[in-house]
């Protein structure tokens, strides 16, 4: 029972990651954001201001959150196999501890 929580939970968590990261850059306001500002004023590297607002990077960020959904997508295919192989690595390691 706990396996099967765990990989919903890692499904749940991809597929929310996934679609953050997919839309956020371009729904958002993405380069006028305070914490960003904040470190520009720090740090002084107005550069980084520039490359966060940049399309490639926003791009990388949208592959990040694509790739998080094909992740997601993999483990709903693969569900009953990925409970199987974490109650094998669970009783494998409650064996290990019943040995010590």
């Amino acid at each position: 029972m706990v396996a099967r929580l765990t990989v919903i939970l890692f499904i749940l968590v991809c597929l929310e990651a996934g679609i953050l990261l997919t839309l956020l850059p371009w729904i958002s306001d993405w380069g006028n954001n305070v914490l960003l500002i904040y470190v520009v004023d720090i740090t002084g590297f107005d550069l980084l201001d520039t490359v966060v607002d940049s399309g490639w990077f926003r791009g990388a960020v949208t592959g990040l959150g694509v790739f998080n959904l094909l992740v997601a997508f993999w483990e709903i295919a693969h569900f009953s196999r990925s409970v199987e192989e974490l109650e094998a690595a669970d009783a494998a390691a409650s064996r290990q501890t019943e040995r010590k």
